[in-house]
């Protein structure tokens, strides 16, 4: 298994940084150039799961987020877009943890806190960038999100890793 991943390891780092730059790419763009409302009304227009969805409401980032303030629309796609921002991290999390793995192999806790630190590092960036660009909303609460993505995709995969390294010893 050591020697697939170390052969793959140039592979998993540019797709690290294909996913850094569709993440540039993507917080370049203001909102009304990336915003899927357009789509959602037109393939969405029975309002799919309404009564559902009208009955959640939480705050996020200090404003109360439901379908009675928002619209059936604007709600759907702040769930894509958060759903997104989790998981497009859960990916850079598992490349960089894969890409990270020859350096960190040996020691679990690295292996794990390197690539977090570094995708959480990466998202404030992003956020940071978000916010120079027009109509746009650089958030904390979005760090923290992307962070977690990223930490639930390293977990995920060390345990991947371990599982597998385990059936190994047991058959030799």
């Amino acid at each position: 298994m050591d020697n697939s991943l170390k052969t793959k390891q140039k592979w998993f780092w540019g797709l690290v940084v294909a996913i850094e730059a569709i993440l540039f790419y993507s917080s370049s763009m203001t909102y009304k150039e990336q915003t899927s409302v357009p789509f959602l009304e037109k393939y969405l227009a029975g309002k799919p799961f309404y009564n559902a969805l009208s009955k959640i409401g939480f705050t996020y980032s200090g404003k109360y987020q439901s379908v009675e303030n928002d619209g059936y629309f604007k709600f759907v796609e702040f769930f894509i877009r958060k759903g997104a921002h989790f998981g497009i991290y859960l990916l850079l999390g598992v490349f960089l943890c894969l890409a990270l793995y020859t350096y960190f192999k040996k020691n679990f806790v690295l292996m794990i806190f390197i690539p977090w630190m570094v995708a959480t590092g990466l998202a404030a960036f992003d956020e940071f960038h978000q916010g120079l660009t027009g109509g746009r909303t650089p958030l904390v609460e979005d760090v923290i999100l992307d962070s977690t993505g990223a930490l639930v995709g390293i977990l995920i995969l060390v345990l991947v890793l371990y599982l597998i390294r385990r059936h190994e010893f047991k058959n030799k």
